[in-house]
């Protein structure tokens, strides 16, 4: 068996990792659905899920068997074959796309084999994610093609003239952060941006290259059809846009497409701009308490969901948040009493913490701003977005051309 593995090992930790990354980013997509709908509750000063489970957290395992159980109807006249493919297309190119993403700079070591923090490691792995998800147009176009009635249509074109019209825009804010890191490697570009450590957070991508950022993440939302730019699943002209004709699990996967595409804008907003898994400290003795904030937030936690489940108000909820909060305590100890555990996931730490704030962002953004009309929609890709992309390209260009990328 050992000589098997050593003989295979490249291929058997591929396979585990990426049964590892599907399993965290399914279960992370079920319950960014919980996430959503309870932050925008409590936008709208509401309760959310609150019944299936305590505070709603089995809400998620409830959607997911209703969908399994729903009715699944094929629409008489479609085109089956791309009818299926869509949402298989959508979903595959959405999972696809985290292959290419580091979740950390220490590799990891998998029964002696040694291995990065990530499905792939390439050296052009943003032009890479970038092709991916070019194609990803292609799951909604299908969609709305192949259902044989005109508000799929209408919505699979509404996208395919949105996608296509921000992808300029999406393209050209990054170009600014390649100039300055020099590569195509998310690896590198994070490293870029620790080449001065004593900086700390003032040495990210965000201060010189803020209008690129302002571009990229407005164009990604846009991308991602989400609000305020979800034109191709626009209720209240489209039924419900380019999956109108979908149930059941095909329904779902259109929608945990769009989920992984959050998630993969959010690591992508992390990595080009916020440093990836750096630490928002500055390196040197003074800031030594800070390598011990994942102890800290973990232990927090668990001491709140200790409290919490005491005085929840369903015997369920009692044994279930207690728990949950030991097992967090739990951790937080094995940080505190392991300095290399507790180093090692700084990195980690960090990075997931930063995606978690760009998540928040994306809820946050639809649950205050309303729907684009078309022409404004049109508007701020074509008239504000391309312009400024293309001249933060210009100003970055002449930066470095004076002064140098460092």
């Amino acid at each position: 068996m050992s000589a098997f593995f050593a003989q295979h090992a490249f291929w058997i930790v591929t396979i585990l990792k990426i049964i590892v990354l599907l399993f965290v980013i399914l279960t992370l997509d079920a319950y960014l659905t919980w996430f959503e709908r309870k932050v925008v509750a409590h936008i709208q000063s509401r309760w959310g899920p609150y019944r299936v489970g305590p505070h709603g957290l089995l809400q998620p395992l409830a959607d997911g068997l209703k969908f399994l159980f729903k009715e699944d109807p094929t629409p008489a006249g479609v085109d089956k074959f791309v009818y299926y493919l869509a949402p298989f297309l959508a979903l595959s190119l959405a999972l696809t796309s985290l292959a290419v993403i580091p979740f950390g700079p220490d590799p990891i070591r998998i029964f002696g084999y040694e291995t990065n923090f990530g499905v792939a490691d390439l050296n052009i792995g943003l032009l890479i994610l970038y092709a991916i998800t070019a194609l990803g147009v292609y799951g909604v176009a299908l969609a709305g093609w192949s259902s044989n009635s005109k508000y799929p249509l209408l919505g699979g074109l509404r996208s395919s003239a949105q996608m296509m019209s921000y992808e300029l825009a999406l393209t050209l804010s990054v170009v600014g952060v390649l100039l300055m890191a020099n590569s195509f490697n998310l690896r590198d570009i994070i490293a870029a941006q620790g080449r001065h450590p004593n900086l700390g957070l003032l040495g990210w991508n965000i201060f010189p290259q803020i209008l690129g950022f302002f571009c990229f993440f407005v164009a990604a939302v846009a991308e991602t059809n989400r609000a305020p730019f979800d034109l191709p699943e626009a209720e209240s002209e489209l039924v419900a846009g380019f999956h109108t004709e979908y149930a059941s699990f095909k329904f779902a996967m259109f929608f945990i497409a769009e989920y992984t595409s959050m998630v993969t804008v959010s690591c992508l907003c992390t990595i080009l701009f916020f440093g990836g898994w750096l630490s928002p400290f500055p390196s040197g003795p003074i800031w030594g308490w800070t390598h011990f904030l994942p102890t800290v937030f973990l232990g927090a936690l668990g001491l709140y969901l200790i409290w919490d489940g005491f005085h929840y108000e369903t015997v369920f909820g009692r044994i279930v948040l207690p728990g949950i909060g030991t097992v967090f305590c739990a951790l937080a100890a094995l940080l505190a009493l392991s300095p290399a555990v507790n180093a090692f996931i700084q990195g980690p730490f960090w990075f997931f913490s930063k995606v978690l704030v760009f998540l928040f962002v994306y809820v946050w953004v639809r649950g205050t701003l309303p729907r684009f009309r078309y022409d404004q929609l049109m508007t701020i890709g074509w008239k504000l977005l391309l312009p400024v992309s293309i001249g933060n390209v210009l100003l970055t260009s002449f930066a470095i051309l004076k002064w140098g990328a460092s």
